[in-house]
């Protein structure tokens, strides 16, 4: 059905733009670098046929697959975000392609002796006999969510190509800023016009999700003073000893590695400071409502403690709500999941139901009124040297998209 050649040229060409965002950065995008990519997006939309090909001030990309049947069902879309995570970096990305994989160990980089295991990362074992692209052990790769784009313009192009599959309308978009949970904040849902989409941001083949975390972020800010340490008894307060009991002090087993499914958790991912003043960031993540508002709760009633203990304010705790649950927006619509899993079915992949330990563009989307359930795009160990995505995987999320849009016909003709 899908030509892998084919498929493999597009996403080797997306992944070797550097789209890198950047989370300190207020602009839209955040970095100027995601118009790189942008500009080649609109390009090849338009040499595939597509209509209402758009790139907005911000970054935005949509445009219009038409409707090719004489009756009224509704517009869906298709949805992925261009930006790589900045937690890794996405320059000079030079994948590797393991054709037949064998199941033993991949050697990513030889020099730096860099090996991506399946002794580590038994997933690999899965895809036996399949195509893998993988990095070469110095950047990501790029497949979150370059492999979405992919999949998204090829089942476009493969729709055009095969007028004999009836759809409806199906609009797309490629956001920017999604690694830095802006992804949806200036996303037009009007001029979107759809009533509902998928974004294809998963990661293995069958995944398909309608739950998320509830996400905030918090930046915990400890003052310290200093003074000469050989006269400091009694007047030094040095930030960083508080900041390591400020940290003590959250829950020592609700962290990301000690955490799966449902379970939330406190992740301290950037700490910067001196006698003075110490800096920490935090992400705070719950499936569930009320454990997450706790979470918050518990961080500015430590901080309020230590101030308290000292008599004076020396911590101050800056929480920032980022996404909700999107699963009450999906439970109302849940045909629109159960559309993409008989799908999933018929092409002879498991569904694999399940909660994000996560967030996507669709979680924000579905609140601001685009139902947004999460399809997988095929790649695994997002964010980092391991990265890697088998060519057959997106090949068959190809095959979903197209499916999803035949059957949405057939499940809405009167």
């Amino acid at each position: 059905m899908i030509n892998k050649q084919h498929i493999t040229n597009r996403f080797l060409k997306y992944v070797k733009i550097d789209t890198e965002s950047d989370p300190h950065n207020p602009a839209f995008p955040s970095t100027e670098k995601q118009w790189d990519l942008a500009k080649v997006l609109v390009e090849e939309l338009k040499q595939i046929g597509m209509q209402d090909v758009d790139l907005d001030a911000n970054c935005y990309i949509m445009a219009t697959l038409p409707s090719n049947i004489d009756f009224d069902v509704p517009t869906i879309g298709f949805v992925a975000h261009i930006d790589t995570s900045p937690d890794f970096t996405g320059k000079d990305v030079k994948p590797q392609i393991i054709d037949n994989y064998d199941g033993k160990d991949i050697v990513l980089n030889k020099e730096q002796n860099i090996i991506l295991s399946p002794n580590y990362f038994d997933d690999l074992l899965q895809y036996k006999g399949q195509t893998l692209i993988t990095t070469d052990g110095t950047t990501l790769l790029g497949a979150d969510d370059k492999a979405g784009v992919t999949e998204i313009i090829t089942a476009m192009e493969y729709l055009i190509q095969h007028p004999e599959i009836k759809h409806g309308k199906i609009r797309i978009c490629f956001t920017p800023d999604e690694e830095v949970g802006k992804g949806a904040h200036l996303f037009d849902v009007d001029k979107f016009g759809a009533a509902w989409a998928y974004t294809m941001d998963g990661s293995q083949i069958g995944e398909l999700e309608y739950e998320n975390f509830n996400a905030a972020s918090a930046i915990v800010t400890i003052t310290g003073k200093i003074v000469h340490p050989g006269y400091a008894k009694g007047k030094m307060i040095n930030s960083v000893l508080i900041a390591n009991e400020f940290i003590a002090a959250l829950p020592q087993n609700e962290i990301p590695q000690e955490t799966e499914g449902y379970e939330g958790f406190f992740h301290l991912h950037d700490i910067k400071g001196n006698v003075e003043e110490t800096v920490l960031e935090y992400i705070i993540r719950d499936h569930d409502f009320n454990l997450f508002e706790n979470r918050k709760k518990l961080m500015i009633k430590i901080a309020s403690d230590f101030n308290k203990k000292h008599h004076q304010e020396l911590i101050k705790v800056q929480l920032k709500d980022q996404y909700f649950n999107m699963k009450e927006k999906i439970t109302p619509v849940m045909h629109i999941v159960n559309i993409a899993e008989d799908v999933m079915k018929d092409l002879g992949i498991k569904p694999l139901i399940k909660a994000i330990r996560g967030g996507t563009d669709g979680s924000q989307l579905s609140f601001k009124g685009l139902p947004c359930p999460n399809i997988f795009a095929g790649g695994h160990n997002f964010h980092g040297r391991f990265e890697y995505v088998p060519v057959e995987s997106m090949m068959k999320a190809v095959e979903v998209i197209v499916g999803i849009a035949e059957k949405v016909t057939t499940f809405h003709k009167k």
